[in-house]
């Protein structure tokens, strides 16, 4: 009995640490793959079509999808905090506690996960499926990177696009607040959008966009990494597609309470 125990005590702790080894060699594969990424940006001007054609790609086509979420984002928001205020007569706050939420967290955040489920399996999907069929093999046999041939160009377009998209999610965000805020809880347009007006700080729309920019970077490398590592048919890519998913989520969770920490924390203390 004590035998049985203490072989499975062993088993547990080798997985365990087989576990921890595969996460670190995953994390570190990622970061090499975007310092080789911003390595051959010196390829950018020479890659600029491709670099347009992605962005169009990343950014033009999502603009649909990314304003009907952050219209109703917005919609039920504004609801939920005019339920909630209306009561102490306090709903004229609604405009700057939109516009501050929608800029500080929910654009950029909205935006990240709706181009990661988009954008990012697909760049995974795509560049796996070239591993798995030995394309990314035969370009590195005939010397070309596949990190400035494939990779670079899809990242550039989500390093660019996603923070000029955070910010038509924030507009459409605002819009829809302010649709509920007349139609449902009665107040006036010119209140509303006065209050969205003053509540705008410089310093919120600049950390809205160094987090869009930075989720931008994650999704770029955590999406292209495993496609690169991506092995077993289709049903790796599978794979692959939806570890990069369920990573840059994650990361996007993390990055994105840390970027808040260091540039909110102070003010806790004021």
């Amino acid at each position: 009995m004590i035998k049985k125990i203490h072989i499975n005590l062993i088993d547990s702790f080798e997985k365990l640490g087989e576990t921890v080894v595969e996460l670190l060699w995953h994390v570190g594969f990622t970061i090499i793959v975007m310092f080789k990424t911003i390595y051959h940006l010196k390829s950018f001007f020479e890659k600029r079509a491709e670099i347009v054609d992605q962005m169009y790609i990343t950014g033009v086509k999502s603009l649909f999808v990314c304003g009907i979420v952050a219209f109703f984002t917005g919609m039920v928001l504004s609801l939920q905090v005019g339920i909630q205020i209306k009561p102490f007569g306090q709903e004229e706050l609604i405009g700057g506690l939109m516009v501050t939420t929608m800029i500080k967290e929910m654009g950029p955040f909205t935006t990240a996960l709706i181009l990661t489920a988009s954008v990012g399996s697909a760049i995974s999907a795509e560049i796996g499926t070239m591993k798995v069929s030995e394309e990314i093999d035969a370009l590195e046999m005939m010397s070309i990177s596949p990190i400035k041939y494939l990779v670079m160009s899809r990242s550039v377009a989500l390093w660019i696009m996603l923070p000029v998209v955070s910010i038509y999610t924030n507009f459409w965000g605002v819009i829809g607040g302010a649709i509920v805020s007349k139609f449902q809880l009665g107040l006036s347009f010119d209140l509303y959008f006065s209050k969205v007006y003053n509540t705008i700080y410089f310093k919120d729309m600049y950390v809205s966009l160094i987090k869009a920019f930075v989720f931008g970077i994650t999704i770029a490398a955590v999406s292209s990494a495993n496609g690169l590592i991506a092995s077993g048919g289709a049903l790796g890519v599978g794979r692959a597609t939806r570890r990069s998913v369920v990573s840059s989520f994650l990361l996007i969770l993390v990055l994105g309470y840390f970027i808040t920490a260091i540039f909110y924390g102070g003010d806790l203390n004021v």
